[in-house]
C-alpha cells in the first residue's frame, strides 16, 4: 500500500509539474524542467539519459570497463583484469525482455544489459553469466591510437609468431595496401586475427578448422568483413570508419570455426 501511494504522489507531482509548465507558456515539451523530461523517458530506448555518453564502470568482482556512446554504435573496452584482452568491441543497443536495452557485439553475443531501473550486467569471457557493475562516471573517448609503419610491421611479426605457435605450423601475415592512413586499424585488426586463431586453435572443436589456416592478409575495404578461402584469411577494413571498421575477433574465430 506504501509502495502505491508513493507511486500516487509522484504522479500527481509530475502532473502539477506539466501543468505549471504549460502555465508559463511552455509549448513544446521539449523545453520542461529536465527531471519532468526524464520522468517520462524511464523505461524508453533514451532510458541510458543518466549514464554519461562515455562512462566508466567497476564491475563488482574487480576490472573496470568504459562505454563509449558518443558515436553512431558504442564502444566498449573492459582492462585485462577479466582476461578479455585489450579488444575494442563495437556494441549495438537493442530491446530486450522487460525493457532492458542489450548491447550485443557483431557476433550477437551480449556483452552489456542495463535494467530499466539502471541497473548494469556485464558479460565477460571468464563469467558469461555475468557480473554487476557500478557507474563510477564521466571518462574520456576511446580513440584509436596512432600508428606508424614500424609498429605496424612489428604487430605483423607479433601476429605470425604467436599464431604458428599456437597452430604448429607457419601462419604468415600481410598487408599489401597499408598506408600511413589504414596503419593503425590494420594493426588493430591483425591483432584480433590472431586472438582469433589462438582461441580457435584452443579449444578441442577448433583445432582441425585453425589448423587449415597458412596466412591472414588485410585489405581496404568500403565496409569491413571476413571470409576464409583455400587456409587464408582475409580481412577488409574500412580505415574512416574507425574501431567500426573491422571484424571483432568474435566474428573472425566465427568464420574460421565455420569453415
Amino acid at each position: 500500500m506504501a509502495s502505491k501511494r508513493q507511486a500516487l504522489i509522484g504522479w500527481k507531482a509530475l502532473a502539477a509539474a506539466l501543468a505549471a509548465t504549460a502555465c508559463m507558456g511552455f509549448s513544446s515539451f521539449s523545453v520542461a524542467p529536465a527531471w519532468v523530461r526524464n520522468a517520462f523517458s524511464l523505461g524508453r530506448a533514451d532510458q541510458l539519459h543518466a549514464i554519461p555518453a562515455t562512462a566508466k564502470f567497476s564491475i563488482d568482482e574487480g576490472g573496470a570497463f568504459v562505454l563509449d556512446r558518443s558515436g553512431h554504435l558504442a564502444l566498449l573496452k573492459f582492462d585485462d583484469s577479466h582476461g578479455d584482452g585489450s579488444e575494442v568491441w563495437v556494441v549495438s543497443p537493442s530491446r530486450g525482455p522487460r525493457g532492458d536495452i542489450l548491447f550485443k557485439d557483431d557476433v550477437g553475443d551480449i556483452l552489456l544489459r542495463v535494467t530499466k531501473l539502471g541497473g548494469v550486467t556485464v558479460f565477460t569471457s571468464r563469467r558469461p553469466s555475468g557480473l554487476a557493475a557500478t557507474l563510477d562516471g564521466k571518462t574520456a573517448r576511446i580513440a584509436l591510437p596512432p600508428l606508424g609503419p614500424a609498429s605496424l610491421y612489428q604487430r605483423m611479426i607479433l601476429a605470425s609468431s604467436r599464431c604458428s605457435r599456437a597452430t604448429r605450423h607457419l601462419v604468415a601475415f600481410d598487408a599489401p595496401e597499408a598506408d600511413a592512413k589504414s596503419a593503425a586499424l590494420i594493426a588493430d585488426a591483425a591483432l584480433l586475427a590472431m586472438d582469433a586463431i589462438v582461441g580457435v586453435s584452443s579449444r578441442p572443436a577448433g583445432k582441425a578448422a585453425a589448423a587449415h589456416v597458412t596466412r591472414v592478409t588485410l585489405t581496404k575495404a568500403a565496409k569491413p568483413g571476413v571470409w576464409l578461402q583455400h587456409g587464408v584469411v582475409r580481412i577488409s577494413v574500412a580505415p574512416a570508419a574507425g574501431y567500426l571498421g573491422r571484424p571483432s575477433s568474435a566474428r573472425i574465430a566465427q568464420v574460421i570455426e565455420g569453415s
